[in-house]
């Protein structure tokens, strides 16, 4: 490989180690994925949301807004459906849509319901975060 080209590969590879983190998406809500995401030891976000809530609907922005925030680029965010989870909402707890449960690890750190102050959603996630 020519020195040009060795170069050239090095800027790469220190760009892919320098770039900003990036959050993870949000993701569908299974028992699974909140059970390996709390083994591993994760930072989970759990949002019970129903599309017809309008509560839900302002917190939408804010979460959507959490998942491409590089400062929770560790916070796994999982979004249950409200209508059709039922079962899931009684292993949580969960008797109200817009509510938002914090979790590091396998430890609950917080819930919110039915709030849509960004800066009290950004504590709730932080929260989770270790």
């Amino acid at each position: 490989m020519s020195p040009l080209r060795q170069l050239a590969a090095l800027l790469l590879l220190s760009l892919a180690f320098t770039a900003p983190a990036i959050a993870q998406p949000i993701q569908p809500f299974t028992t699974a994925a909140l059970k390996a995401a709390q083994a591993k030891g994760q930072s989970v976000l759990v949002d019970a949301y129903a599309s017809w809530c309008p509560t839900c609907r302002k917190q939408e922005p804010i979460i959507e807004a959490l998942s491409k925030d590089p400062a929770f680029d560790k916070l796994l965010i999982l979004r249950l459906d409200y209508d059709n989870q039922n079962a899931e909402k009684r292993e949580l707890g969960i008797v109200q849509q817009s509510t938002l449960i914090a979790f590091d690890g396998g430890r609950e750190t917080g819930r919110l319901v039915g709030v849509t102050d960004a800066d009290e959603i950004k504590k709730l996630a932080q929260s989770a975060l270790h």
